[in-house]
């Protein structure tokens, strides 16, 4: 009886535990605008919890920390706003970084914002460096350097410091690093970010690095304090990315 009433339950947990495949044969979707017509829908309690926190966050993030004469804008193949972010960072890998750093390379799609003139405030900073890159140094065989250039030609230049570059006729005519002109055979040390040194936006020599050291401090923390020591933020187009018809 007890041998029938095993076989019984075995029989019933299995029956159970079987089940025919399930298959989409239709959906639906409807479009829901993020708008003020969806402010019925808000959670007026958790607002007004969060509306202290939010107070503060917009106090600090509104104080000025520095002061810009002229507006610094974002545009190809050079601008005031490439040249700072690329100087400061340059400026700041030869604080932290045990050896020679000799150039610096920002991309222009990680500046997100120009800044106006007026004063700078920490949401500027913010709003141009939104991500959490950190800064690296790599070290660069000298063709690598040759062909960041030229990768510079074909897509209309990126931020540097410590170098210069021209272009012309969508050549690699000149580069001179530290007052010098490129040495192929030599190596270079460049301040980046972690992101480019993966090869992004069309850098694929930054991920063909013979070594890579890691700071670990975000980029935004180093522009922070790059803004306050500076205090007064001037940068102008000075000729170091030209591109020629």
């Amino acid at each position: 009886m007890r041998t029938h009433l095993f076989i019984l339950l075995v029989a019933i947990t299995l029956g159970a535990c079987t089940h025919k495949p399930l298959h989409v044969t239709g959906c639906t979707t409807e479009a829901i605008p993020v708008d003020a017509s969806t402010d019925g829908l808000q959670d007026n309690e958790y607002i007004k919890q969060l509306a202290p926190v939010k107070a503060d966050l917009e106090r600090e993030m509104n104080t000025p920390i520095g002061y810009a004469p002229e507006a610094l804008w974002v545009c190809g193949p050079e601008c005031p706003m490439l040249n700072w972010a690329s100087d400061a960072l340059w400026e700041a890998a030869k604080k932290v970084y045990d050896g020679r750093v000799d150039i610096a390379i920002v991309n222009m799609g990680g500046m997100r914002c120009s800044w106006p003139a007026g004063p700078i405030t920490r949401g500027n900073v913010f709003e141009l460096m939104p991500f959490d890159n950190r800064l690296v140094v790599l070290t660069l065989k000298g063709e690598d350097v040759l062909s960041l250039c030229e990768s510079f030609a074909q897509y209309g230049g990126q931020g540097v410091a410590g170098m210069r570059v021209t272009i012309i006729d969508g050549c690699v005519a000149d580069v001179q690093i530290g007052g010098k002109a490129l040495n192929t055979k030599a190596r270079y040390t460049v301040a980046t970010s972690d992101y480019l040194s993966g090869g992004a936006d069309h850098m694929d020599a930054l991920a063909r690095y013979v070594d890579l050291w890691n700071s670990d401090l975000l980029i935004r923390e180093l522009y922070l304090e790059a803004v306050r020591e500076q205090d007064t933020i001037r940068a102008a187009v000075d000729g170091r990315m030209t591109i020629q018809p």
